[in-house]
């Protein structure tokens, strides 16, 4: 068991190092004060960069590499912030991973490359006004009628909803009860009838825009059916990776925030001498460290335990859970070290306390990850309608 990077992971870290560092700050601190998603020219930037796709099949368009690479990329760019590197996490575990697993071939290669390209983006829409934990009660409808898809309902909580090019949209199918009868289909975003609610306006999640989706009697072709009736459970092993793109983000978050607070404890003065040389501050400072790391080794357990398939969901939800939890921690401590200044929209510690606070909701809560785990353990699903 080799907990270090080979040489070739090591490099890819460090080329989008370098390129987040001197390329993306001023994007970032634009995202973070208009509230409006990575540009498309910062995308086709990620697309000549091989960023998208990291972990798709070179045949799709993609890197052709592992789960344990994209979450490399992904963690650099979320270092600097979750916005600017969303469109990586939508692409390499988000819902095209669904598609490139799951879909049939032609809607593979219609859709993945254009993805991988910086052409298209793609986002998932799961929850809807009465079912966002228990996900098996959604109403959305799509049923086959002469042949067409025809999808009517609402979803919530969709993140992309308005910007994205195309939507994965868990529906019901069938009239076959709970998770029987869902499936999912591709509606793209100018499709008749498919229209958008209000902009929502978060505590943090800046630039990733949210939005309710309403389908009105929404035609698509049959070739856009993702998974037919039946396949809940191939969805939710795609959503397993999806955890792994949240736990990522949370570790960069965490990261960077302990990256920053670290400078600051050995310039800041107080009582004579940098406040580092105080105990209280040294461990702070030690607990965040270890937090931190834990987040990543159990990230990194998830995703390579996974290899090209996907992860397990026992170790995809411990991954996630730990490190939701850690970062709103390690992010909580940060600006308590700074003070004031931790306080204030001048320093960026107070951006990733806000940021860091909203992954332990998306994707599933914690309380749902805890769920998970325990079912896990011990090898059925807990029936929490009786």
């Amino acid at each position: 068991m080799d907990f270090s990077l080979n040489e070739e992971q090591a490099a890819l870290r460090e080329t989008v190092r370098r390129f987040a560092a001197s390329e993306l700050g001023d994007e970032a601190r634009r995202i973070e004060e208009e509230d409006e998603p990575a540009s498309r020219e910062t995308v086709r930037k990620y697309a000549e960069l091989g960023f998208l796709g990291v972990n798709l099949p070179e045949s799709l368009g993609g890197g052709g590499m592992g789960h344990l690479e994209a979450a490399l990329v992904l963690e650099e760019l979320a270092k600097v912030s979750p916005g600017v590197a969303f469109p990586v996490f939508e692409s390499c575990f988000g819902p095209v991973l669904a598609l490139a697993h799951f879909a049939p071939e032609e809607m593979r290669q219609r859709i993945v490359p254009r993805v991988c390209a910086g052409e298209m983006i793609v986002a998932v829409a799961m929850s809807e006004p009465d079912a966002g934990s228990a996900l098996t009660d959604l109403k959305t409808t799509a049923r086959a009628e002469k042949g067409a898809i025809v999808i009517n309902g609402q979803k919530r909580w969709c993140s992309g909803a308005g910007h994205s090019d195309a939507y994965v949209i868990y529906a019901r199918m069938s009239d076959e009860p709970g998770a029987k009868g869902i499936g999912a289909v591709l509606v793209e975003k100018d499709a008749e009838g498919f229209t958008f609610g209000k902009r929502e306006r978060h505590m943090g999640f800046r630039g990733i825009p949210s939005a309710d989706m309403y389908f009105d009697n929404v035609e698509v072709p049959e070739d856009n059916l993702v998974i037919p009736a039946g396949g809940f459970r191939k969805l939710m092993e795609a959503f397993d990776l999806e955890r792994c793109g949240n736990t990522t983000m949370s570790v960069a978050i965490a990261q960077s925030a302990l990256d920053y607070v670290l400078d600051y404890v050995q310039e800041r003065r107080q009582f004579g001498k940098p406040i580092i040389d105080f105990q209280a501050v040294q461990l702070q400072i030690a607990e965040m460290k270890m937090k931190v790391d834990a987040a990543r080794l159990l990230l990194c357990r998830a995703v390579v335990n996974a290899q090209a398939g996907l992860p397990s969901v026992g170790e995809s939800s411990i991954a996630k859970c730990f490190a939701n939890e850690m970062v709103r921690e390690v992010t909580g401590k940060a600006v308590q070290l700074m003070g004031g200044y931790g306080y204030s929209r001048e320093f960026p510690v107070e951006q990733k306390l806000r940021d860091g606070w909203g992954w332990g909701i998306a994707g599933g809560t914690i309380d749902i990850q805890k769920m998970n785990i325990a079912s896990a353990l011990v090898g059925r699903r807990f029936n929490q309608r009786a």
